[in-house]
Parts: C-alpha cells; sequence; structure tokens
C-alpha cells in the first residue's frame, strides 16, 4: 500500500490517506484512496481535454471574437 497526505474533510485537517488493495488492477496508481484516521474515501479523478487548435475556432467562430468597425 502507499501512502500520501491530503486534506481530510471529516478530520478537518491534512491526514495521511492509503491506496486500499485495488480490485481493478490498478496496483499503486489507484484512484481510490481512504483516510488513516476516520476511514473517509476519495476519488482521484485525472481527465484530459482536446485542446482547441487555431483551425477550430475559425470553422466556428464566436459573436466574442469577432471585430466590428466603428
Amino acid at each position: 500500500m502507499s501512502e500520501r497526505e491530503l486534506y481530510c474533510d471529516r478530520c478537518q485537517g491534512v491526514q495521511p490517506f492509503e491506496v486500499p488493495p485495488c480490485v481493478d488492477g490498478h496496483g499503486a496508481d489507484c484512484p481510490e484512496v481512504v483516510c488513516t484516521g476516520c476511514g473517509a474515501a476519495l476519488v482521484i479523478a485525472t481527465f484530459t481535454f482536446r485542446p482547441i487548435r487555431l483551425a477550430d475556432r475559425r470553422r466556428f467562430p464566436g459573436r466574442a471574437t469577432r471585430r466590428r468597425a466603428a
């Protein structure tokens, strides 16, 4: 089990958190962690997003990006 310190809402402070045995096969990289003080569980969610390219902005221009002459 790996251990890290995170803020626990229930304990209202920084506590050591452990990764429980993972049945999904994540091992030490499991996104679920458990507070060793009170047993509260956290899921550390990571996500990615596709950055907007300049070509995409030209195809779908927004009203805020248009300039108008005075």
